[in-house]
């Protein structure tokens, strides 16, 4: 991501996540970058350059946060699935 300004860079994560629905994990591993940086990106960051777009995203990492336990659940249900069949 680099050549691109902050205000940029904020945008086009924004808009990845909103096209994709991706967790903040998910686009920084898209990104090459931390999930820290991405996060404090759409978190605080993008309200200020563009607050509907920040609206947008907002709605995704909430819904994604409201899932979030049962992404976790479903992990750990296919983990144990995978060691049953290896037995």
């Amino acid at each position: 991501m680099n050549g691109f300004s902050g205000k940029e860079r904020c945008e086009v994560i924004a808009e990845y996540v909103i096209d994709t629905g991706a967790t903040v994990r998910g686009a920084a591993q898209h990104f090459g970058m931390s999930k820290s940086t991405v996060h404090k990106d759409l978190a605080y960051k993008l309200k200020y350059y563009n607050n509907s777009l920040y609206k947008n995203v907002k709605a995704v990492l909430d819904l994604n946060k409201s899932e979030r336990h049962l992404r976790g659940g479903e992990a750990t249900r296919q983990k144990y699935l995978k060691k049953r069949e290896n037995k």
